[in-house]
């Protein structure tokens, strides 16, 4: 795994103010714009602390619409990590942006500039979705942007939100489908939450939105990702990042500061009661998984096995251990 040294530029580069922003309680970060001066700081700090130097190192900015930058702007950034990229030490630059941001012209100016990795705010494909979330762009703009970045040979990335404001089943498989049509390298998926200070927060109030349930998210979440798991698509990240700051923002919403593991517990059950329920009635079976997986198995406060002892299930197996196997994975053994 690369060691991913942040530096947050919350809000930065974007005038849209879509209806479930409210980065600066998001991010934590109220203080003035970082420097070029503050970045090298950063990242001299975090590999200083870094043992292995084996590992490729990325800095990424997070947080803003980094093309959105003035082109000045976007230089003192990028110009700050280019000696430690000189000097071998940091291997690329990543960065988060809007669709509707990304052009030729600019893919150039970033290539120039190290970048290899480009993460595209998405949150979803379909029309009355994003227009309900204010989001400024359309699906169109995501498919130019990803053809232009493909054509670039760039690495991409696609943030979901699920939760907004007019969505269903219905746009959330058509978004699906469609981004797996896109082809991204890996993918993010957020819950929807309700944070002060937002428009959102106000549509909450006069009872103009509900948020998901922790469980109706976690459900939606593990679908999407299971979508995703067998069109090999990499799902890196599910919920935001905890911290006090988002905590004490949150008005309303799925929050849980392992939300993650949570839909990676549902997949593992999933799993666990389709190979449970196709042994046979009264046949005890064996069943691996990696040893690092335990707490998934189990889910939080052992809910899986809650569940499967409800199904009269709990039984009916011996669990092995077997570090080889890849994470997140079961299988059923001679």
């Amino acid at each position: 795994m690369p060691l991913v040294i942040p530096v947050f530029i919350p809000h930065e580069g974007c005038p849209h103010c879509c209806v479930f922003c409210n980065q600066r309680r998001i991010s934590g970060y109220t203080e003035p714009p970082v420097s070029g001066s503050d970045v090298k700081e950063i990242v001299q700090t975090w590999l200083e602390r870094d043992n292995n130097t084996s590992r490729q190192v990325q800095v990424a900015f997070y947080g803003g619409s980094f093309t959105g930058l003035a082109r000045k702007r976007q230089e003192e950034l990028l110009t700050a990590v280019a000696p430690f990229i000189e000097q071998g030490r940091v291997a690329t630059l990543r960065l988060s942006t809007r669709p509707d941001y990304i052009d030729r012209p600019t893919i150039a100016f970033l290539r120039r500039h190290h970048v290899g990795i480009v993460e595209l705010g998405v949150q979803s494909l379909a029309d009355e979705v994003l227009t309900a979330s204010a989001r400024g762009h359309s699906p169109a703009d995501v498919v130019k942007a990803m053809d232009l970045l493909h054509e670039s040979a760039m690495e991409i990335g696609i943030q979901l939100m699920v939760g907004l404001p007019g969505e269903s089943r219905r746009n959330i498989r058509q978004t699906v489908a469609g981004v797996i049509a896109l082809r991204p390298d890996f993918v993010r998926i957020y819950p929807v939450l309700v944070v002060k200070n937002s428009p959102l927060a106000k549509m909450y109030a006069a009872g103009k939105y509900q948020p998901l349930s922790l469980e109706k998210a976690v459900l939606m979440a593990a679908w999407m990702k299971n979508r995703f798991d067998t069109a090999a698509i990499n799902v890196v990240r599910m919920g935001l990042q905890a911290g006090p700051e988002l905590e004490n923002s949150l008005i309303a919403g799925p929050w849980h500061p392992a939300f993650g593991e949570l839909v990676q517990a549902r997949l593992m059950f999933r799993r666990v009661r389709s190979l449970l329920s196709s042994a046979g009635s009264g046949q005890r079976i064996k069943i691996a998984i990696s040893p690092r997986d335990e707490s998934v198995f189990r889910g939080m406060k052992s809910a899986n096995m809650k569940r499967l002892k409800e199904l009269h299930l709990a039984d009916s197996f011996t669990l092995v251990f077997d570090p080889g196997q890849p994470r997140n994975t079961v299988i059923r053994l001679p």
